[in-house]
């Protein structure tokens, strides 16, 4: 009866080494999955700005997952301009940086989904925009009032001059907000919008001489 139990320990011992690297292959196999793309995400809460480098982690997506414009590890973002608040997890796209990326889905009227902007804008909602616009930036007096806006958002800029009547005057009408920059609000909030090369004259021209606000469309 000993000599069958020690035989039959025997047998178990390889049997069980068997299956234990077996284990050992399948979760290496899982960890090592060529399956999914990867790209770049938000490490952690970034408010809008300058990018730098500890800014964006690697993760891993379903092929079908990845949006358009998705930025691939490797990618040159650090130093670019973040033009909104990102959330940690969020992917890193085109339509997130100033560049030409954010101003061609800005200007069609398709919102990248910031949750600060209440829902995305349609293209039936986007004033009609041809070609030969231009990014302007401009500061807003008031810091508190821009805080309101959200790229996608669509203004009248008005200008009142210290010199000049009281009443304020429009100087750029139907502009879309492209992005929101973070920065210092002792002089103002700066925002670019999506302007023609006329109204960014004369946006230029009011800016040196008076104050900007704005009225804010409703979607």
């Amino acid at each position: 009866m000993r000599d069958l139990k020690r035989l039959r320990a025997r047998r178990r011992r390889p049997i069980a080494a068997v299956l234990a690297g077996l284990a050992v292959a399948c979760v290496l196999l899982a960890v090592r999955s060529p399956d999914g793309v990867e790209v770049l995400a938000a490490a952690r809460d970034l408010p809008g700005g300058r990018l730098a480098a500890a800014d964006v982690v690697v993760v891993r997506l379903p092929p079908d997952a990845v949006p358009a414009g998705a930025y691939a590890p490797g990618s040159p973002v650090s130093g670019r301009v973040l033009a909104g608040p990102l959330r940690r997890g969020e992917l890193l796209t085109d339509a997130r940086l100033l560049g030409p990326g954010l101003f061609r889905q800005t200007l069609t009227g398709q919102a990248s989904g910031d949750p600060a902007g209440g829902g995305p804008a349609t293209a039936s909602e986007a004033p009609a925009v041809g070609p030969g616009l231009v990014a302007t930036p401009v500061r807003m007096a008031d810091p508190d009032a821009a805080r309101l806006l959200s790229p996608g958002d669509v203004i009248d800029v008005l200008a009142a001059f210290e010199d000049g009547p009281f009443q304020a005057r429009a100087v750029a009408q139907e502009v879309r907000v492209i992005a929101r920059p973070p920065g210092r609000t002792d002089g103002g909030a700066l925002l670019v919008l999506a302007t023609t090369p006329a109204q960014a004259a004369q946006l230029a021209q009011a800016q040196a001489q008076g104050r900007l606000s704005m009225t804010i469309h409703t979607r």
